[in-house]
């Protein structure tokens, strides 16, 4: 019996022998070639060229001064700095926020973005989206801080009435379509009224065209009522915190209204939030009225061209989700 066993065991081995040995696995190439000379030949160089000898190519490079390329700078780098590895070299903070202010500066594809920085694209859209949401924790409680006290509101309010003969207005309120290349596997949840794939960004405009509120991602089936009743600034309207000024008498009179925002027919009237009257059936006063709301509600569409004609925010016509 053992010996049948030792007889086995050798038939095997003399089979595991003469079997071929197993090619050897190539090993993985991390990084093409030419994207291994970023630091060579990539458009970041030639920006640092800029920086010294040519100040005004550097803003139409980025947009933007040297000076302020290096405020924002040093306010993203903790948020987007990566850690070098045995493999590679990670990609400089400063070649982040460039590349993302040249996508936004131009709305180029990524593809496009990554031949002239000697990025992959995959890594590219990845360092885009990343560096974004690091501008916007950043400089949104900076450049778009919602007012919160009584003074900042009147204010608002005194500007209003001043250029607009609309007494007591807090802020213009609207939404603008954003077109986007919709999500996979999102059907038609993105698909809007114009027969086109948006998200919705709505916003408060002051009477300068100052933002002072903005919300964005809501898919774009969504009408601005919908959006409204479930932003958190409604939310902050129904519980006070906006800190509103008390309500107060018209101009010239003794009547006592309150403060408010104005927008057009699609939102819901409230105590503090006007729109016109139905275009029906209206008298002298109600057309005179319409036609001073209409007048001071025109500045958030206005806040909104101005927005998209900008050079430097074009891109935000080709977001990609």
């Amino acid at each position: 019996m053992a010996t049948a066993k030792k007889r086995a065991a050798l038939a095997i081995s003399a089979i595991l022998c003469t079997e071929s040995p197993k090619k050897k696995r190539r090993g993985r190439i991390w990084t093409k070639t030419w994207l291994r000379k970023r630091d060579i030949y990539g458009l970041s160089v030639l920006q640092k060229e800029l920086e010294v000898d040519d100040m005004a190519g550097f803003r139409e490079l980025l947009r933007m001064s040297v000076e302020d390329f290096s405020y924002l700078l040093e306010r993203v780098t903790p948020h987007i700095i990566k850690k070098d590895t045995h493999l590679r070299k990670a990609i400089s903070p400063r070649d982040r926020l460039s590349v993302t202010l040249r996508f936004l500066a131009t709305g180029e594809t990524f593809k496009s973005l990554g031949f002239q920085y000697r990025i992959g694209s995959t890594t590219l859209s990845r360092i885009v989206m990343e560096t974004c949401t690091a501008l916007t924790t950043v400089l949104r409680d900076v450049y778009l801080k919602t007012p919160s006290t009584d003074s900042e509101w009147t204010a608002i309010a005194r500007d209003f009435e001043d250029k607009w003969q609309f007494p007591h207005c807090l802020g213009a309120i609207d939404g603008k379509h954003v077109f986007i290349q919709p999500p996979r596997n999102s059907g038609s949840m993105f698909y809007n009224y114009k027969s086109r794939f948006s998200i919705i960004l709505m916003a408060v405009v002051d009477a300068n065209y100052k933002f002072v509120y903005a919300s964005a991602g809501t898919q774009g089936r969504v009408s601005d009522a919908g959006v409204f009743a479930h932003s958190d600034l409604r939310d902050a309207m129904d519980t006070g915190i906006l800190n509103f000024p008390p309500d107060d008498s018209l101009p010239g009179t003794d009547n006592v209204i309150p403060y408010m925002f104005i927008g057009d027919d699609a939102y819901p009237l409230r105590p503090d939030l006007m729109k016109p009257y139905p275009f029906r059936n209206l008298n002298n006063n109600q057309r005179i009225f319409n036609y001073r709301l209409s007048r001071a509600r025109r500045v958030v569409e206005n806040a909104f061209g101005i927005l998209v004609n900008r050079r430097g925010l074009r891109a935000t016509y080709h977001l990609v989700m």
